[in-house]
């Protein structure tokens, strides 16, 4: 097959026609996929209606798959695969919560965390439920020197969920709570193969910053945040049945959204990929 490669918008992403995941991929398609990857953080295929396995081996092209962190959303037959459904949380006052609200990268508190998270569509209401990105290395190159400067060495303790969280998190038992881990990131990162920085932000992990008073810390922090969900870093898919997206947590960060009829059902399979330590860029 031919692979056709068509870029979403003229920061980042791509959509990629002519695959069949279904198949295995040879290793020039592997190669060519990773590099694509690695440029454009964000790739969509469509119109690959994969079964739990077929959606793990399309995965794999990117790297080897990692355990979801929390166990009751993931397939019983396939737990290295999760879930990712309107039932997920209780609605709150009446209206829909989902996992994944408000712009993060996952799992920021594990010390090498998911280099890439891969979302297949299942079931997708009629409306909304759309899935946003935002690249956070041309957010980072569009600072100031003066800005650089300032954030060179800092870092932050990320947890489970921050005391000052803006987004409701799965509520977990105290043993499951033990088994959480925390650890503290840079606040800009450099990319192990592009060699980009990138602002690395989630702030309903970040508990501040490291050095600085908590107010002064959970202000910069808010700034930061500010300026890397503005419109201009950002594309918006719109789901349909049959897409598989995989996108790079070290070069975008992501938000799911609530703005969909809570009768109606979306239904997602969910795979992450082992990373590496993150480096700062010094």
């Amino acid at each position: 097959m031919n692979m056709t490669i068509r870029t979403i918008n003229e920061i980042f992403g791509a959509e990629i026609s002519g695959l069949d995941l279904t198949q295995p991929a040879g290793d020039a398609t592997r190669a060519e996929l990773n590099a694509l990857f690695a440029k454009h953080a964000v790739l969509v295929f469509r119109d690959q209606p994969l079964t739990p396995p077929q959606f793990m081996q399309a995965a794999e092209i990117f790297g080897s798959l990692m355990d979801q962190q929390i166990k009751q959303f993931v397939l019983p037959d396939y737990p290295l695969v999760g879930c990712n459904s309107t039932k997920d949380l209780p609605r709150k006052n009446g209206k829909l919560q989902v996992r994944g609200e408000n712009y993060h990268t996952d799992h920021s508190n594990d010390i090498a965390p998911p280099k890439a998270t891969s979302l297949m569509a299942v079931q997708i209401p009629s409306y909304g439920g759309d899935t946003q990105f935002v690249d956070v290395r041309r957010a980072y190159d569009d600072l100031s020197d003066a800005q650089k400067t300032t954030l060179k060495n800092l870092r932050s303790k990320h947890v489970h969920e921050s005391s000052r969280s803006p987004r409701s998190f799965s509520k977990l038992s105290p043993e499951d709570m033990a088994k959480i881990p925390h650890t503290e990131q840079p606040l800009v990162i450099k990319h192990p193969i592009s060699g980009r920085p990138a602002l690395y932000l989630n702030t309903g992990r970040m508990e501040g910053i490291e050095g600085m008073s908590a107010d002064d810390g959970f202000a910069l922090i808010d700034e930061l945040y500010q300026h890397a969900t503005q419109p201009q870093y950002e594309y918006r898919h719109q789901w349909r049945v049959g897409d598989m997206v995989i996108w790079d947590n070290r070069s975008v960060m992501h938000q799911a959204n609530a703005d969909y009829d809570p009768e109606e059902y979306r239904y997602l399979y969910r795979i992450m990929l082992h990373g590496d330590k993150l480096q700062p860029f010094l």
